[in-house]
């Protein structure tokens, strides 16, 4: 995870520029939570006692710029996971979704909201999605719906360097559910993952 994390430093060095570049690429890692998705977004998260871990990278293409005239901008990405399961067998993922991020700017600085929806795909039933599914009687499935929520703000605005320009740090929440039975007869069954990450623009 450093080298993939050093890797993407370099790569901000090496495509530092002002113009308004078309890709993305974003490295993450998250643990479990036993929260369901209302409690996480309202800071209400418990720990889950398994310590289930994600790592993640994310490749994005810029599909528009001020949406509407808006300070939103739409990306198409592609997410590859691969999930640590503890004492099970590890499993691995593919996320596709629509991302959108609400640029807000203040101060000569940049702070984004972004909000996206797609499908995932683990090679495994995940672990904590067993459990969730054990305690409400539920149904699992490898294929759920899925959902990608973050804050982030730009590195180079805040320490005035260009270097670090359009390099982004923040914090990600990676849900995927049935929504309430609607994917696979999945109510209650699905995961959290609360992630840091940090992704570049190029």
């Amino acid at each position: 995870m450093r080298k993939i994390i050093l890797l993407l430093l370099v790569v901000s060095a090496v495509f530092a520029n002002d113009t308004i570049n078309k890709y993305s690429l974003r490295v993450a890692y998250g643990k479990s939570t036993s929260s369901d998705l209302g409690n996480v977004l309202s800071w209400q998260i418990d720990s889950d006692t398994a310590s289930l871990y994600s790592y993640n990278i994310d490749g994005g293409y810029l599909l528009a710029s001020d949406f509407f005239d808006l300070p939103i901008d739409i990306y198409a990405k592609l997410g590859l996971s691969y999930y640590d399961e503890g004492v099970k067998a590890n499993a691995y993922g593919v996320d596709t979704y629509i991302k959108a991020y609400y640029n807000l700017d203040f101060s000569k600085n940049r702070v984004r909201f972004g909000f996206g929806e797609g499908v995932s795909y683990t090679t495994k039933t995940l672990r904590t999605e067993e459990y969730a599914a054990q305690a409400n009687n539920d149904n699992t499935s490898k294929f759920l719906n899925y959902l990608d929520i973050s804050v982030d703000f730009d590195i180079g605005k805040l320490v005035h360097s260009q270097a670090l320009s359009q390099t982004y740090v923040g914090f990600l929440i990676k849900h995927r559910s049935g929504i309430f039975g609607t994917i696979n007869n999945v109510k209650h069954g699905g995961s959290n993952y609360n992630s840091i990450y940090l992704e570049r623009k190029f």
